[in-house]
């Protein structure tokens, strides 16, 4: 199976480091979602979406990346995040974005990671110190159950 994890990691790199660790469960690429070239997605079986969460769904490159794709049929996709709150509810807005372009949503995943956006950056943040080593261990037990 090969495998291609897609992220928008902007603020404290939370995101990246959850790919890294799927990837490496799984030998994955991984890419920025602003340097995918949308013609090589045919080469890969299973394709990975995250981004941190903001104002309670991915990053908008996610969305717009996933509005150029012409079709997803054929393909399973996973979604992932990265939050203050790490809520997996939090992925339903990517999955039913990915279904409507016709790929097979196998599995949703989320932690939660360092916010200092908006009112929590003056109060030093939430969620400090994550991803820790028992998020990207997950992550990487959640990687591995999708081949």
């Amino acid at each position: 199976m090969k495998g291609l994890i897609i992220i928008t990691s902007v603020c404290h790199g939370n995101t990246e480091k959850v790919a890294r660790a799927m990837a490496e469960a799984i030998n994955a690429d991984v890419i920025e979602s602003a340097n995918v070239n949308l013609e090589t997605l045919d080469n890969y079986d299973i394709i990975g979406f995250g981004s941190g969460i903001i104002h309670g769904k991915h990053h908008n490159s996610i969305f717009s990346l996933i509005e150029k794709i012409n079709t997803g049929k054929g393909k399973k996709a996973f979604v992932f995040s990265t939050g203050g709150q790490g809520k997996a509810a939090s992925n339903e807005a990517a999955k039913d974005a990915l279904v409507q372009k016709g790929f097979e949503v196998i599995g949703s995943f989320a932690c939660k990671g360092y916010d200092t956006y908006g009112p929590f950056k003056l109060i030093g943040g939430i969620a400090k110190g994550k991803p820790d080593d028992n998020d990207l261990a997950n992550a990487k037990e959640f990687a591995k159950s999708l081949e």
